[in-house]
């Protein structure tokens, strides 16, 4: 194989969403704050990668850290490449590192519903935690599937009933990894590692519901 000339750096919003609606299986852009980086290979564009502050702007209390020391990785969408997804995203990490000093954690979690369980982040050695919590999401009269927070925001304070076609659905839970950006950081959440999942694993707990995200 040829040598690949790999470059990330910081993307427009534009090419970011390009890169969601294309590459990504939800097909949609996260609506909070983000931090965008794009991925080139041989100077073509392969994709994004991208940082938010998610659902939950409680995402850094478990850990002791403010909403400004967190942030999840919402979004790797990345068309056909020849450099490994580990490799991309540990790029990403880096230039997120140098952007945000400041920043202290990343979480991420594996969708369950799409047989998802983190390989991409045990390849990076991210810390694994468990199951997050079964949660409810809303599901649109479009088909959109979005936490209810993301609801109260777009909708104010609106019950679910005053807005046409929406209805909850439960929602597998979904694995999660935490990336700690300092020495520090990795020996506080070091006791909370789990041992990883394997891909069985996966199936293995979809035998067990009936319920899907």
């Amino acid at each position: 194989m040829s040598d690949v000339d790999l470059v990330v750096a910081p993307c427009s919003h534009e090419a970011a969403k390009y890169a969601v609606e294309k590459w990504h299986y939800s097909r949609t852009m996260p609506k909070s704050k983000l931090v965008k980086f794009g991925a080139w290979e041989n100077g073509e564009f392969i994709g994004a990668v991208i940082f938010g502050m998610g659902a939950n702007n409680q995402i850094g209390s478990p850990y002791s850290l403010t909403q400004h020391q967190c942030c999840e990785l919402v979004r790797v969408a990345l068309s056909r490449h020849q450099s490994p997804t580990s490799q991309i995203v540990s790029k990403t990490l880096k230039e997120l590192a140098k952007a945000m000093p400041g920043l202290r954690l990343v979480v991420s979690y594996a969708d369950t519903a799409q047989s998802h369980y983190g390989g991409i982040y045990q390849a990076m050695n991210w810390i694994y935690v468990g199951f997050d919590k079964q949660t409810k999401v809303v599901q649109l009269d479009t088909g959109e599937v979005i936490h209810k927070r993301v609801f109260h925001l777009r909708y104010g304070h609106s019950t679910i009933g005053k807005v046409k076609g929406a209805m909850y659905i439960d929602v597998l839970p979904k694995h999660k990894y935490l990336y700690p950006l300092d020495k520090a950081m990795r020996r506080q959440i070091e006791p909370l590692a789990k041992p990883y999942p394997k891909r069985a694993d996966v199936g293995e707990m979809e035998s067990r519901t009936d319920t899907i995200g």
